[in-house]
């Protein structure tokens, strides 16, 4: 790197860890060429650098600034059906994963973490060593509550959100998909209605189709999350048997819940005596540190299902998902041994090693700040190319955002265009009950180096603008804000 690129590198590392924050004044310009022995220029460049990344700005006889993110474009709040409803879409659903449109053009859909990263290296060298030196491993049964030393490491690890665990109060699943799906089945019967955020993941709202219940939509702030309000006229009116919820680094708008606010979504629990399933799976790529806090680190008496595993944060591939599922340990345990038995025993000693060494808290250090670097430029994209009345989520983690069109934009329809010019993304109405949010859509950026994602986004803007492409719908919906 050149004076001037290692000279932007250290100051967007210390803005990025919080060492200088949102509106705080930098170091003068001669002040830094004094300080790193550099010449002026070398600093202006640097400075340069950093404006064109939206990281700093300069200020008129005031000198340089770091910027205050700008939130003033939101998505706004659909208002969910006031009922609840059986879960449907399975098969626009089906259609995105199998991604008929094959593996051309740019691949925005799908919730995929970066994993080419150079820090997954020596995870991928225990997986080889193991796979050499002790194959037997992989091919004899395992303890159904997962390998122990995996449960020690994550213990060490859900101590950052807060949580006290012993390995014993941990069952390791395949993949957060099936911990959600045992979860449910513990603490529900068939023709039950849980309580959901809206919009939600829509691999959460097939979890709650394929175990025969019924999603009670709940109006969802894109900055703090589901109404706490809503809710409890919810639970007055239908008789809900758990909340759903993904309050850190949400999947699809990307807030963190306040953690005042988590507190007392565990004490509204409490008073209707209902349990939480808490998915976890973005908690530690939030771009926030300390990483924040789990409902289940306020959880007295084990109401709450904590989830997660190492697909967003690692890789899909892996499959090694866990369940910190409090009083229903027993009925989970069993119902995962009926489901699927064992899991594979190598990711998990991998994964324990990766962990336990200190890669894995190096790779996860490194990953924050990649995805927040990208989250600001497909943002800066989004701005410049779409329309203006155009409505972004700010995510502030993980590695996905939310996007809502001028209400005429059917979504379930331009996807289809899209594909056409090798542009894909997730549809609005896979994340609701109903089919709601057809004028939104979710879009990855973690994959795709910045040329593909701006490509991407330009083409994408260039369909909307169209006015031989542009599709409507029959009926707006209607959105209020709470």
């Amino acid at each position: 790197m050149t004076l001037y690129q290692k000279l932007a590198t250290r100051l967007r590392e210390h803005i990025q860890h919080d060492f200088y924050k949102s509106g705080d004044k930098l170091p003068s310009v001669r002040q830094l060429a004094q300080e790193h022995g550099v010449s002026i220029s070398t600093v202006q460049e640097a400075y340069r650098q950093l404006e064109q990344e939206q990281l700093v700005e300069a200020r008129p006889k005031s000198g340089y600034f770091v910027c205050i993110p700008k939130k003033d474009n939101l998505p706004s709040i659909s208002r969910p059906p006031q009922r609840p409803l059986e879960v449907s879409q399975w098969e626009e659903v089906l259609n995105m994963l199998m991604n008929r449109s094959g593996n051309k053009g740019v691949q925005l859909q799908h919730a995929m973490p970066d994993m080419k990263a150079s820090t997954l290296k020596p995870l991928l060298k225990t997986l080889s060593d193991l796979t050499k030196q002790k194959p037997e491993l992989g091919l004899g049964y395992s303890d159904v509550r997962g390998s122990k030393e995996l449960r020690m490491q994550l213990c060490r690890l859900t101590v950052a959100s807060g949580c006290q665990l012993h390995p014993d109060d941990i069952v390791v699943t395949s993949g957060c998909q099936e911990a959600l799906s045992v979860c449910l089945r513990a603490v529900t019967e068939p023709g039950d209605i849980i309580a959901i955020e809206s919009p939600s993941f829509y691999g959460s709202m097939q979890a709650i189709k394929a175990a025969n219940l019924k999603a009670m939509e709940i109006p969802t702030h894109p900055e703090t999350g589901i109404s706490l309000e809503a809710l409890e006229l919810a639970l007055d009116q239908w008789p809900i048997k758990a909340i759903f919820v993904t309050p850190t680094c949400n999947n699809p708008m990307g807030y963190n819940m306040p953690e005042e606010k988590k507190e007392q979504l565990y004490r509204l629990a409490q008073s209707y005596d209902i349990a939480i399933i808490e998915d976890d799976i973005y908690g530690d790529i939030s771009y926030q540190f300390p990483r924040p806090k789990a409902i289940k680190a306020f959880d007295q008496d084990g109401r709450v299902l904590l989830c997660s595993s190492f697909s967003k944060s690692i890789a899909p591939g892996t499959r090694v998902g866990w369940i910190a599922p409090g009083r229903y340990r027993d009925k989970v345990t069993h119902i995962k041994y009926v489901s699927s038995s064992m899991c594979p025993v190598l990711p998990q000693l991998a994964i324990a090693k990766f962990i336990r060494i200190g890669s894995y808290a190096k790779h996860i250090r490194q990953m924050r700040q990649n995805y927040e670097q990208q989250r600001d430029h497909i943002l800066n994209a989004i701005k410049i190319h779409f329309p203006s009345d155009t409505r972004v989520s700010f995510p502030v983690g993980g590695f996905i955002l939310w996007v809502e069109l001028h209400p005429s934009i059917d979504t379930m329809k331009l996807v289809e265009r899209c594909r056409e010019e090798g542009v894909n993304f997730a549809p609005g109405p896979l994340f609701s009950a109903t089919g709601k949010y057809r004028n939104c859509f979710r879009l990855n950026f973690s994959e795709q180096n910045k040329e593909k994602r701006e490509w991407a986004i330009k083409r994408l803007a260039a369909i909307l603008q169209d006015s031989d492409t542009r599709i409507k719908h029959s009926a707006p919906e209607t959105s209020v804000l709470i």
